[in-house]
């Protein structure tokens, strides 16, 4: 299977690359922007058709939530119109795309999970701009998987998981959100799982029930300031007393974008029409911190 990867820097992008070393049968080329610029139009397709892949990934996106809202014409440039130039791309070489989203085009004011039927109501420049993205893959290709995911975290790059580590090992005092909820995802994970479902796509040939969003994430849901504690005990080398996490409301946190209140995804449809599930919050969390305590 051949996967090209728009995206070389971030964490799902990186992720794909170290999931797919070890896939013998797998060759995965990732492009960055100075192969294929989403601001550029044409670079892409010239990337895309020079390749020949079975399916191309997007894990390409503006990510800044918080600064989107002073430059949000950037923000949109990428999000919107660059998805939209890689789906069309994919489709002029009659490939498939799997593009990444985010559980901030909802609103955060459901009480339970979201499903892919959900209407949403983005509250943020960000989620907005990933709103535009998502219609405009639908739009420029007709095999199109857009995978809605939430609160993902790495052992590299900027995360959560990275920044709480690094303040509890300088022992510095923390006020973490615990009105905010949402399912921590484990980029790696995430990798496996599209890795997964790319095989499955061109072994079985496309099928209808493929197209449109599918939500993917991890299956156990907990505030901010709950998996700040979570990380905490899993630092068995530090005294507990050493550190001490207090639980803030969001009004006590200001930040430039709005944040969902609630962030929990339902994964039912992958499960259904993938057969995929995420491992848990223990067993992913553990792997992510073994890795960065032996940097």
């Amino acid at each position: 299977m051949r996967l090209l990867v728009v995206g070389r820097e971030g964490q799902v992008a990186r992720s794909l690359r170290e999931a797919a070393a070890g896939e013998n049968d797998l060759v995965l080329h990732s492009v960055g922007r100075s192969d294929a610029d989403l601001l550029r139009p044409g670079t892409v397709t010239a990337a895309i058709s020079q390749f020949h892949p079975d399916i191309v990934v997007n894990a390409a996106a503006y990510t800044a939530v918080d600064k989107a809202e002073d430059e949000p014409d950037f923000a949109f440039a990428i999000n919107r119109d660059g998805a939209g130039e890689v789906a069309a791309a994919a489709a002029s070489e009659h490939v498939p795309v799997i593009h990444f989203s985010t559980d901030y085009v909802f609103d955060g004011r459901k009480s339970g999970p979201y499903e892919e039927r959900d209407e949403p109501n983005p509250q943020n420049v960000y989620g907005r701009s990933k709103l535009e993205g998502e219609r405009a893959v639908m739009l420029a290709n007709s095999r199109h998987i857009v995978l809605r995911t939430s609160w993902v975290y790495a052992p590299f790059g900027s995360n959560f998981v990275r920044t709480i580590w690094r303040k509890l090992v300088a022992g510095e005092l923390l006020r973490v959100v615990n009105d905010q909820t949402g399912c921590p995802t484990y980029a790696p994970d995430l990798a496996r799982a599209t890795i997964i479902m790319a095989r499955q796509v061109v072994r079985t040939g496309w099928r209808s029930d493929y197209s449109g969003i599918t939500h993917i994430a991890g299956p156990d849901a907990l505030t901010w300031y709950d998996f700040a504690r979570l990380i905490e005990m899993k630092r068995d080398d530090h005294p507990a007393e050493a550190n001490e996490i207090v639980p803030v409301a969001t009004a006590e946190y200001p930040v430039g974008a709005i944040r969902p209140k609630n962030s929990c995804l339902s994964t039912k449809r992958l499960h259904s029409v993938f057969d995929i599930r995420l491992p848990a919050l223990q067993t992913s969390l553990d792997d992510c911190l073994a890795r960065i305590s032996q940097e």
